[in-house]
């Protein structure tokens, strides 16, 4: 089977290259996704001011529950499909990936129904401010009408990975990331629509990425085509996917659930308070997204030379994307740290916000490559088809240890400062027990390889 046309062979040739230049186009491509909501900050906090920025701010941890939960979904499809390219069995990966389709757009639309018929009591459960609330529920309903499209491209995204072409996902974001700030200063400036305008502009240009992705798999001749008349979900493959994608989709969510204790944290202070931590949120993910690339290599490259059972090559495919992803996240926090004043400017011109803004960056500049064990491992682990343990190590420890942390370290202290420290030791302990887990579940499975080589 050849796949040369499509993507790349990731069984063979020199790792420490070959994850840099297959992580590259995967990092402007997570920025890029991340720019839909960024812009939406920027130009609602630039050109329609302070209320307009808050009520899109405080929704970013809920708008990341509901898309983080499709991305968990996708990393499923690329390892599923990496796994029968590994295992050159062509059959498998044409069946794989029609039925991916088919199962990531139902998730899609269940999430879109969902999200948008529980946003007001969510937003009202997070006691977000009266002043804002109106035009937060506004933009997350109409913004969550884009899940579907959102589904459909991480699922498309995930397909190109798993062959090892990063690239063409990056160029369709390019295009989509051009229309969604286009249409949000047409929608807002324009229009004046405010908050619900920049959701507009998010949702379509969601939809707009999708059409591209599907267009080029349908325009592909290798392995990874895409032929309408064969989406139609194949019973084996849609449980594998769902049984493998539901945990990693919840996996991606905990942490988005946990945040929407800590936001509920944050709603305690002043409105100064949360629009800065709103706006730092968002140069806060642009660091998550750059780390993030690298465990999607990790997957990959685990998952490919997992179906073909090269056992050395993923222990040091592990090794290396954890140490480009430590080294991402000590780059970033430096320049987050030294730059994070200029960089907050770029939403705002409110010197409240701004020192608001600068308390969180602070102290997540020196955090963040505590989580890039926590994650690279999960997703080693995710690269093995494994995601149950993994996911009851991020609950306990990231989800249900900042919910406590919250209503005890922070109820006591009441500081700003008492509610950001959690990441710091909630990454730490769930670091713990991942590693512990998948060095387990390595020695387990290469000793299978070693028994089939016998």
């Amino acid at each position: 089977m050849s796949n040369r046309s499509s993507g790349e062979d990731l069984t063979q040739g020199n790792l420490y290259k070959q994850i840099i230049i297959f992580s590259i186009p995967l990092i402007l491509s997570n920025l890029l996704q991340v720019a839909f909501n960024l812009a939406d900050v920027i130009v609602a906090g630039r050109f329609a001011g302070a209320e307009a920025l808050g009520s899109v701010g405080c929704t970013t941890n809920l708008v990341a529950l509901f898309t983080t939960f499709l991305v968990g979904v996708g990393s499923a499809v690329n390892v599923q499909v990496a796994h029968g390219v590994g295992m050159k069995k062509e059959k498998e990966v044409e069946e794989t990936m029609h039925t991916a389709f088919v199962v990531c757009l139902i998730m899609g639309l269940i999430i879109s129904i969902l999200a948008i018929a529980f946003t007001g009591i969510i937003l009202r459960a997070m006691n977000t401010k009266d002043e804002l609330y109106r035009d937060a529920v506004i933009y997350m309903r109409i913004y969550m009408c884009g899940l579907p499209a959102l589904a459909l491209f991480n699922c498309g995204n995930a397909v190109y990975s798993a062959v090892g072409n990063t690239r063409k996902p990056l160029f369709f974001l390019i295009i989509s990331g051009i229309a969604n700030v286009l249409f949000n200063l047409l929608t807002v400036i324009g229009f004046g629509l405010g908050a619900p305008g920049v959701a507009i502009a998010s949702a379509v240009s969601q939809y707009l990425a999708a059409a591209l992705v599907v267009i080029s798999l349908m325009r592909e001749k290798g392995i990874i085509k895409l032929d309408l008349k064969k989406l139609k979900p194949r019973r084996a493959r849609a449980i594998a996917l769902v049984r493998l994608g539901l945990p990693s989709g919840f996996q991606y969510s905990i942490f988005q659930i946990a945040n929407v204790f800590i936001q509920r944290g944050l709603n305690s202070f002043d409105a100064v308070t949360v629009e800065g931590a709103a706006v730092a949120n968002n140069i806060d993910i642009l660091t998550y997204e750059i780390m993030a690339a690298f465990y999607t290599a990790c997957c990959s490259f685990i998952g490919q030379n997992y179906g073909a059972g090269n056992a050395k090559r993923m222990k040091k495919a592990y090794l290396i994307t954890t140490m480009y992803a430590c080294l991402a996240a000590f780059i970033s926090g430096a320049l987050i740290y030294l730059f994070g004043r200029q960089l907050l400017h770029l939403f705002t011109t409110e010197e409240g916000v701004i020192e608001a803004g600068m308390m969180k960056l602070s102290v997540m500049a020196i955090s963040y490559w505590l989580s890039a064990f926590m994650d690279n491992t999960s997703a080693a682990s995710r690269g093995l088809g494994k995601t149950l343990v993994p996911n009851i190590s991020i609950i306990m420890g990231s989800c249900v240890f900042r919910i406590i942390w919250v209503c005890t370290i922070f109820e006591y202290f009441h500081t700003v400062q008492s509610l950001y420290f959690v990441y710091m030791f909630s990454w730490t302990i769930t670091s713990i027990g991942e590693i512990i887990y998948f060095i387990f579940i390595f020695r387990k499975e290469t000793a299978k390889f070693k028994k089939q080589l016998a």
